[in-house]
């Protein structure tokens, strides 16, 4: 017998869970599969979320030859033995051959060269799935004749609509009598992975002595011998976590921002997200007190996006741990807030004349740029001018925090401009 995972593929979008926003009523992908024609395109998203299963019901849909590859397993030969086969099935004026690349990130340069030609000339409608950024495992050329549509996890409600389909209409699971008393360690399990939800509902019916087949935090945890994690991507744990894990690194706790980063990565936090929080804490609350770290939080970024989990751990653990133990301010976040402010209060003052760019002779004519000062021109690369509007000439909105980097700054703009007073 098929695990509970086939056996409840769906075989029509009337069926399909999820990804409402690709093939949901009027989505993309629905307006394609009714027309009866799809172009080449690339399926992104975390394992278990239905890229392989939409691929098997487009191609049931359209009526057409379907291919099958993965690249864990498939070379060079491989491919263009199936690019032969679907030469011969190609006809004129029908659907093309559709070809399924599971995994496609794992193809070669020289594997994805391949395709190039089949792709272009029509002679395959390529769909790839991949749990990997496309942009960064997919050949320019490859991904420039495709379009690349997201998955996203399954959510609670997706996962409980999955959960009672498998017991309403699974031909072993009708035969039992089941008592759902809780779902949250199921679906924290889970983590959005419709396969892993179902694995674990086989895993629970089967270890299960009579009916009625209980359900609940406990029993799941028992079965799977583990402890649920107390973590929730989508509700207020997440918020507190990550709440915990900024305060600590504005509190200079490398040890306690470490502990809360782990707790992200083992409840399967979205690495994109810790990453995002990084690069804002470095700006909001290290900023001027050393540039370096909005850097390295930026640099990190695009290492996790480029190699991804378990790998990305490391350089998001060496950001975390940099940005605690550095010295800290705030100055610019303060500055940009106290700014904002200032224009909610003013509104829109007119900008000086001499600020004023003049492309054209009825400008210079009127005053724009006229008395305007070129700061290089001056020793120093400096002169004292005006750039504020009139009514807001003396305001200050920047002020140079107590570290040794900013008191450097805040010193020579104290040289320079004094208290603007007499500007």
């Amino acid at each position: 017998m098929k695990p509970l995972a086939e056996r409840l593929r769906p075989d029509s979008l009337d069926n399909y869970i999820g990804q409402k926003h690709l093939v949901g009523p009027n989505a993309i992908l629905r307006r394609m599969i009714d027309a009866g024609r799809i172009t080449s395109f690339i399926l992104w998203g975390p394992p278990g979320v239905g890229k392989t299963t939409l691929a098997h019901i487009i191609a049931c849909k359209l009526n057409t030859p379907f291919y099958t590859l993965s690249a864990v397993t498939s070379g060079v030969k491989d491919v263009r033995e199936v690019l032969e086969k679907a030469k011969k099935e190609k006809f004129f004026n029908t659907p093309s051959p559709i070809l399924f690349i599971d995994e496609i990130h794992r193809f070669s340069k020289s594997q994805q060269d391949s395709l190039l030609g089949a792709v272009e000339q029509g002679t395959v409608t390529l769909i790839g799935a991949t749990t990997e950024n496309p942009s960064f495992e997919v050949i320019r050329p490859l991904l420039s004749r495709c379009q690349t549509y997201t998955l996203e996890p399954l959510t609670k409600d997706d996962l409980l609509d999955l959960l009672h389909h498998a017991i309403s209409t699974d031909i072993l699971l009708k035969e039992h009598t089941f008592q759902i008393d809780e779902t949250s360690a199921m679906l924290r399990y889970s983590g959005g992975d419709a396969r892993k939800l179902l694995n674990i509902l086989e895993l629970v019916v089967e270890s299960s002595g009579a009916d009625p087949v209980i359900i609940n935090d406990e029993i799941v945890a028992e079965r799977l011998q583990q402890n649920p994690m107390a973590y929730d991507k989508d509700g207020e744990m997440h918020y507190d976590i990550i709440s915990a894990f900024i305060k600590s690194i504005r509190g200079s706790d490398p040890d306690a921002a470490l502990y809360w980063l782990a707790r992200m990565v083992e409840g399967g936090e979205d690495p994109a997200f810790i990453a995002r929080r990084l690069v804002i804490s470095a700006s909001e609350d290290i900023g001027l007190a050393n540039p370096n770290a909005l850097l390295l939080a930026n640099a990190a970024f695009d290492a996790v996006m480029k190699i991804g989990w378990p790998e990305g751990r490391i350089p998001l653990a060496e950001a975390t741990v940099y940005l605690a133990t550095s010295p800290k301010s705030n100055s610019a976040y303060k500055g940009i807030n106290a700014a904002l402010e200032l224009v909610k209060q003013t509104g829109n003052l007119p900008v000086p004349l001499h600020l004023r760019n003049a492309p054209t002779k009825l400008m210079k004519d009127l005053g724009y740029s006229g008395g305007y000062k070129y700061s290089h021109d001056y020793p120093g690369h400096f002169v004292r001018e005006q750039f504020m509007p009139d009514e807001l000439k003396t305001t200050r909105l920047w002020e140079a925090q107590d570290n040794s980097s900013e008191s450097k700054l805040g010193e020579r703009m104290q040289h320079l401009w004094g208290d603007k007073k007499d500007l």
